[in-house]
């Protein structure tokens, strides 16, 4: 019998978490929102990417991007 794939639950962004994410997403790494804010790495990138939100120069400086 062949695996079934899990069924994956999409969480809808609130208007809160969409603040949130635009106050934190400029000046820390994805990996660190995305644990603050109990959301997967991919849904953290992809809203940021919608929302057009960048790292600062200054974030892409210290980890060796910029």
């Amino acid at each position: 019998m062949a695996k079934r794939k899990q069924k994956r639950s999409r969480k809808n962004w609130s208007s809160e978490e969409i603040r949130r994410l635009r106050k934190i997403f400029r000046n820390l790494s994805t990996a660190d929102v995305a644990k603050k804010m109990r959301r997967s790495f991919a849904s953290i990138q992809a809203k940021a990417s919608v929302l057009g939100l960048r790292k600062t120069k200054k974030h892409l400086k210290s980890i060796g991007k910029a």
